[in-house]
């Protein structure tokens, strides 16, 4: 247990629900939770400085152990002085483990699977350019042998080694080493892993030197109830600071919301919990309901540099997802705003007209500006969550948000 981290629960929502106000306190500062922390990958968000990130009022973020181990290397990272001054960021950090890339690139460039069901398009493509889908990773039980994406050379990756590269890294919060196993799994194959993942989480924990940095450990189980229920048991028996939900969450969302009603409720209540890696609107509200603390997600970044700008659904040109796709040729004249009702520097300064124009020209200030709302609209969506738990309006806050989503998706089936 870290001495320099803690978890304060303020109030629970109650109403047969698990929601809860909290706060997480780090060495770098704390978050008030429930929050949404922007992914920086590469020890930075794209496209944003971190002062921008600050005034957008991120309370932290997170960076990925394999992509920072094999670009600049941790020990550069060591050498500068850890992620938070290599990157000029005050704030809390976490990182992953390293563990999903056994899954995104294993089991998803091999089959075409994405963390929740099948990507668009998978299938019969995957299987004609099979040789450009070969899998980059290899799992034994001492850990997961890769093949960086940057030049073919080999790495491998086992719980020592991970936990050994986020102590170089310097970040708050660090995560267990784990496999992320894939939707195509086989309960056999989810029974079997989930064992090892188990045996990775002590190491993982004996693993550890640095006090001043928590450790997560991560529930695993793929699907299937009995074996999330087994997860669950065994991982918050440890002395691990906070928890977080990973691996295959279902072929749906509503695999995903059974999931985490199997396992949140047997949780401590004095300790964090995170979801990996899911965070569209809908993903926040369930989760929030069902107690989750923090998400990540790269979807509003990623969004942002292929011109997929949130907004809320009865906004005028919204699509299904919620987005306007500014380089559709309907914006090349529209001098609104992409939110008439958001305050952000983007929507205050320029037109749709503008934005597409950057977008079309692959102008980089068209990602910088896209990212900058994508950013401030997660930030404030969770404030807004914060703020109807504390008042005692988050069911109307979420039908609000559901029932927008579900007049647009009528609107346009």
């Amino acid at each position: 247990m870290s001495n320099y981290f803690s978890y304060t629960e303020h109030q629970r929502f109650g109403q047969g629900t698990e929601a809860r106000l909290g706060r997480i306190d780090t060495p770098h500062g704390s978050i008030e939770t429930p929050e949404f922390l922007p992914v920086g990958t590469l020890a930075t968000v794209k496209g944003l400085l971190p002062s921008q990130l600050e005034e957008l009022g991120a309370q932290g973020m997170l960076s990925n152990t394999y992509h920072l181990f094999l670009r600049p290397g941790a020990d550069i990272v060591e050498e500068m002085g850890g992620l938070h001054k290599f990157m000029n960021w005050k704030r809390p950090v976490m990182t992953d483990s390293g563990g999903f890339q056994a899954f995104s690139l294993g089991a998803a460039r091999q089959h075409g699977i994405g963390k929740i069901g099948v990507f668009p398009g998978a299938g019969a493509d995957m299987v004609a350019h099979k040789d450009t889908y070969k899998p980059l990773a290899k799992i034994d039980e001492d850990g997961v042998v890769f093949r960086s994406f940057l030049d073919g050379s080999k790495h491998r990756l086992n719980p020592e080694i991970s936990i050994h590269i986020q102590e170089q890294l310097g970040a708050d919060i660090i995560l267990a080493f784990d496999e992320c196993t894939s939707p195509a799994a086989s309960y056999e194959y989810t029974a079997k892993s989930l064992e090892r993942t188990h045996r990775w989480a002590l190491r993982s924990l004996n693993a550890k030197t640095k006090p001043q940095q928590a450790l997560y450990g991560i529930i695993q189980g793929g699907e299937w109830q009995d074996l999330r229920e087994k997860s669950v048991e065994f991982i918050t028996n440890l002395p691990f600071d906070g928890f977080a939900i990973g691996g295959s969450l279902g072929k749906s969302k509503h695999d995903m919301h059974k999931v985490l009603e199997w396992t949140i409720p047997a949780m401590p209540h004095d300790k964090p919990r995170h979801l990996l890696g899911i965070g569209e609107v809908d993903d926040l509200f369930e989760g929030v309901q069902r107690g989750i603390d923090t998400f990540d997600c790269v979807i509003p970044t990623r969004f942002a540099r292929t011109s997929n700008l949130l907004v809320p659904y009865d906004v005028d040109g919204a699509n299904k997802r919620g987005t306007l796709v500014l380089r559709n040729a309907e914006f090349t004249h529209d001098e609104r705003p992409v939110d008439p009702n958001c305050d952000c520097y983007c929507c205050r300064n320029f037109s749709r007209a503008y934005l597409r124009h950057l977008y079309k020209s692959e102008e980089i200030l068209g990602s910088v500006l896209g990212t900058l709302h994508n950013i401030h609209f997660m930030l404030k969506l969770m404030r807004d969550i914060r703020a109807s738990l504390a008042n005692g309006t988050f069911f109307e806050l979420k039908r609000h948000w559901l029932e927008m989503k579900e007049e647009r998706n009528h609107g346009q089936s």
